[in-house]
């Protein structure tokens, strides 16, 4: 898979960090850095969104005059792409012995799923974003223990985006289809009252069904049923 130039590169992360008179931050603020930039605009996008990042929003948020950012940063696509790859950094769980690389895989996917989740507008960037070290990191140790287990090189990629495809449909399906109790059982009972043109799908009663995490949990034991190795 060919990626873009790595998100979390950035021409003015190797800078020593002095910035002309003019771009100091006020005194009583902590002194302006990358990472307090990157976590800033985490905050603002969790609270505003994507359509709430303006560089001149951030710098207010830190306190800063907006032109100082630049020393950090090349631009807004630049903290775009860093504040994605903070959001999915991946820390495996301890060594067990017991674990099997079906649950190494659901770990991943599940923690994956829910990070994303945390930060709803992460999934909307992902998609369209230079592929950071955190998530390149993640597809690494998937695709790894994806071949450990007997995947054939000749299928690692679809496999891999299956599961990409999997996780990403199911995050934003799960982050903007969040209808209320009472808007499921008044889409219910519209159904039912349909149910001769959609028979099926009234009797399971779809519209309110509101267990995402067993249906992605379900759904990803289908999708790794059908990657377990023959025997």
């Amino acid at each position: 898979m060919a990626a873009k130039r790595s998100g979390a590169e950035s021409k003015g992360s190797g800078r020593t960090g002095e910035s002309p008179q003019s771009g100091q931050e006020p005194r009583n603020e902590p002194p302006l850095s990358l990472e307090r930039i990157v976590a800033t605009a985490v905050e603002l996008l969790d609270a505003e969104g994507v359509d709430g990042l303006k560089m001149r929003r951030l710098a207010d948020r830190l306190g800063a005059g907006a032109m100082s950012l630049y020393w950090h940063v090349d631009n807004k696509e630049k903290v775009f792409d860093l504040a994605l790859d903070s959001v999915l950094e991946y820390r495996p769980p301890e060594v067990d012995a017991s674990r099997d690389w079906r649950g190494d895989v659901v770990h991943m996917l599940e923690d994956w799923r829910a990070s994303m989740l945390r930060h709803p507008w992460s999934t909307s960037l992902l998609p369209r974003r230079a592929l950071g070290p955190n998530i390149l990191g993640r597809l690494e140790l998937l695709s790894k223990t994806l071949s450990g287990a007997g995947v054939a090189d000749a299928d690692l990629n679809v496999a891999l985006w299956s599961l990409w495809n999997f996780v990403i449909g199911a995050t934003t399906t799960r982050a903007n289809f969040d209808l209320s109790d009472d808007d499921r059982t008044a889409a219910q009972q519209r159904l039912t009252g349909l149910s001769q043109d959609y028979p099926t799908i009234e009797r399971s009663r779809l519209l309110l069904d509101n267990d995402w995490d067993g249906a992605f949990r379900k759904g990803l034991d289908f999708l790794l049923d059908g990657l377990a190795p023959r025997q």
